[in-house]
């Protein structure tokens, strides 16, 4: 969630890739995955992505770094251990081609450097470099090398003489870095690396192999995202149900957060990317092992009908207006999508935000409907958990972050607590 698009957002069909080794079979589109995968992949970090605004002169939220011919360094926490790793790059929402010419993943060291002799080069068919064409994402090959769940990792990408962004995960909660110019990739060092931004960009997905592993998808707006949580704490609700699960000690549970702030069901954002409803089946069905979905999402559906119209960038247009039963039909296609894919869905209750009677009237019959009608195949009542028992359309003041919408810390680690564990690991192991 986050109040404020323009139509540009793109619906993106999954395109042949041309890498720059043009090696057939080197791409691995993957649609509906099953939740035992293939080579024992699973997804264990991922993130979604969305386009960024094109404008000759944005605010400055939507300004992006300088990455042409440097190094732009990302740290990503798996959720899950395993021997064997891939990177996803994707070029999804790119505007024209994604030339990467060298990309290493490392053993982070805090910051922007790397432990000493643990980076391991990339490849794509053999070779250190790819092009993408705009709409194409591609798995690397296997890369020899242990992960550890919770501990970060570097990912270096090196990006062509003339690259831009045109895509990101904007909120990403994390801070990473861009090199000076030049292939920084190999760098133990934090001193090439003097910018920082906390956005995230080309990957999409870190795999392991894990034969034992399974993944749940956490997929949403600003709530699943963090907007608020701490920065470079990983306290967001997803991390906090991936310690939970680490704690239970059962078989090896990933857990993947594809919130994006300020997305909506059925509406696109320039600024807060393609519609849920869109996006679905490649941000949640479309990674390795995910076997159950937990969707928090309608919102700002609710809310940016009534957000005033903003001369230049609009992030909220286009502003419809939606009905509890335009949500729910909403939710009903993603049930059905779920289920054809052999994925079990839990619907989440949106959360209180402070709504006049109006819109309040339409969360609180979405949130009746998730919790009675039983499409669902379980509920995750995250309403319960933090309204203000007094004051139900109110959050508990203990949990506000201070815009009495979002969450802090603790009230996401509520939110972790309240998803009911014995039957979203049935449900995701099945």
């Amino acid at each position: 969630m986050f109040f404020r698009n323009d139509s540009r957002a793109l619906r993106v069909l999954m395109s042949a890739l041309l890498t720059s080794v043009c090696i057939a079979g080197a791409a691995q589109a993957r649609a509906a995955a099953p939740a035992q995968a293939p080579g024992g992949w699973v997804t264990a970090w991922a993130t979604a992505l969305q386009s960024i605004p094109d404008l000759s002169n944005p605010p400055p939220l939507y300004r992006t770094p300088d990455v042409a011919g440097r190094t732009v360094r990302q740290i990503v926490y798996p959720t899950v251990p395993g021997r064997g790793a891939r990177i996803r790059i994707s070029n999804v929402y790119g505007r024209g081609p994604l030339m990467l010419t060298d990309v290493m993943l490392a053993r982070s060291a805090g910051g922007a450097a790397t432990q000493p002799g643990t980076a391991v080069r990339v490849t794509f068919g053999g070779r250190p470099s790819i092009t993408l064409k705009p709409g194409a994402e591609i798995d690397s090959d296997l890369i020899q090398t242990t992960l550890t769940a919770g501990e970060p990792y570097a990912i270096s990408l090196v990006a062509g003489a003339h690259q831009t962004l045109s895509a990101w995960h904007r909120v990403a909660n994390q801070v990473n870095y861009v090199s000076t110019e030049g292939d920084h990739a190999a760098d133990a060092t934090s001193s090439a690396y003097p910018r920082k931004f906390t956005e995230s960009a080309w990957v999409s997905a870190l795999d392991v192999r894990a034969p034992n592993a399974v993944a749940i998808a956490a997929i949403g707006d600003s709530i699943t995202d963090g907007l608020r949580s701490s920065l470079n704490r990983n306290r967001r609700w997803p991390d906090g149900l991936a310690h939970r699960l680490g704690e239970a000690g059962s078989a090896p549970i990933a857990v993947l957060n594809l919130g994006i702030s300020g997305n909506r069901l059925l509406s696109d954002s320039a600024c807060y990317g393609e519609a849920l409803d869109r996006r679905f089946d490649r941000d949640a069905l479309g990674h390795a092992g995910v076997g159950a979905v937990i969707l928090l999402i309608g919102i700002n559906d609710i809310n940016f009908p009534s957000m005033p119209p903003r001369a230049g960038l609009d992030c909220d247009f286009p502003h419809t207006a939606v009905t509890a039963r335009d949500l729910i039909d909403g939710y009903r296609r993603l049930i059905e999508r779920a289920h054809r894919s052999g994925m079990r869905i839990y619907g989440a209750t949106l959360t209180p935000a402070s709504l006049p009677p109006a819109r309040e009237a339409i969360r609180t019959a979405v949130n009746d409907w998730i919790r009675t009608s039983h499409a669902f195949d379980g509920v995750v009542d995250f309403d319960a958990a933090l309204r203000d028992r007094a004051h139900p359309g109110e959050l508990q003041r203990r949990f506000d972050s201070g815009d009495h919408i979002h969450p802090n810390d603790d009230g996401y680690a509520a939110m972790a607590t309240a998803v009911p564990l014995d039957a979203i690991v049935s449900a995701a192991r099945r």
